[in-house]
């Protein structure tokens, strides 16, 4: 079923505070389902919004900290954004949240716009170390990264509204119900919104700080059920065969070695798969999921995933959620 005629320009702009991103979905709307929202909204925002667009959908998240939304934020979008926020200030320290707003205060003097983050399950801590370790990439990359982030949180808050229309589809339904239950837990630790209003510090040096959590990790959501998959048994592998990558179709002669392994908790959330180590070591990867255990009547016996991480990106984070029913799986890289 399409996405009712309810949904106006204020609804997405709700989700993204880029006005043009909110009348282009508009003019694209009726959609067919929630991915198809999804897979218009990521071609409006990365291919017809401009640097101006990104700025000012940049600008309706608020400070870390503050209650209020900027005044050019719609309700909903304040709400959602007090609701991504409550569980960061939860789990912050006076010290913590001091040192966090002295770092947002040294971003926004050298990148010009607020830091945005799209966080599942990070502590402040964390986010805190992201935010170092960011602050030294080059201010085009940087801007980059805070459209992406942006664009994570765009998902979330469209999966927010899809949830809130009873009039959508069963099928539809299904898949905004998972992505509404995870869509507090991926982004509530700061969603967006880590920035605050502080005099910059004098006189402390500024240092990329270590990794605080494995450079591989996953998650895995039960689309049937609309919640996480407790219970699943999580491989990871890296290729190290006489072939300097695996070939399609060729048996792997035992070119697969072991890196960990580890099962999904209540919260669908693999434990450590790896060591916690700065800069992981280029290569192509497999994940894979032992989802026959999982779910026997169901038409995969067991899922793998394989990826190859490069020279340059080894320094960064590789989150791979596995989105599975029992007859249908996807993915993506996540943050």
């Amino acid at each position: 079923m399409a996405v009712p005629a309810s949904f106006k320009e204020k609804d997405f702009l709700s989700c993204c505070g880029s006005t043009t991103f909110a009348k282009h979905m508009v003019t694209a709307a009726p959609f067919s389902s929630l991915g198809h929202a999804i897979s218009v909204a990521r071609d409006v925002w990365f291919n017809t919004v401009d640097v101006n667009g990104w700025l000012q959908a940049f600008s309706a998240h608020p400070q870390i900290g503050q209650q209020h939304a900027p005044s050019h934020a719609s309700q909903t979008s304040a709400q959602w954004s007090k609701g991504e926020q409550s569980t960061a200030l939860a789990t912050a320290t006076g010290s913590s949240l001091q040192e966090l707003s002295e770092w947002n205060v040294r971003y926004w003097e050298k990148f010009g716009f607020v830091f945005l983050i799209c966080a599942s399950g990070r502590s402040t801590d964390e986010i805190l170390a992201e935010l170092k370790r960011r602050y030294t990439n080059r201010p085009i990359v940087e801007f980059e990264i805070a459209a992406e982030e942006q664009m994570k949180i765009t998902e979330l808050r469209l999966a927010k509204l899809f949830s809130s229309k009873e009039s959508i589809s069963s099928t539809t339904d299904k898949d905004s119900t998972m992505f509404a239950k995870k869509a507090e837990d991926r982004i509530s630790i700061i969603g967006g919104h880590v920035t605050a209003a502080s005099e910059s510090p004098v006189g402390k040096s500024i240092q990329a700080p270590a990794r605080t959590r494995p450079p591989i990790t996953t998650h895995v959501l039960d689309t049937s059920r609309g919640g996480p998959a407790a219970g699943i048994d999580v491989l990871l592998e890296v290729w190290r065969g006489a072939q300097s990558r695996p070939e399609f179709g060729a048996s792997d002669n035992g070119g697969w070695v072991f890196q960990g392994s580890s099962k999904t908790d209540s919260d669908g959330r693999s434990g450590q798969l790896m060591s916690i180590v700065d800069n992981v070591t280029p290569g192509i990867y497999r994940i894979s999921f032992n989802t026959g255990k999982y779910n026997p009547r169901g038409f995969f016996p067991y899922v793998s995933i394989v990826f190859e991480i490069q020279e340059s990106q080894k320094r960064e984070h590789f989150h791979v959620p596995l989105l599975l029913s029992p007859f249908s799986f996807s993915t993506y890289r996540g943050s």
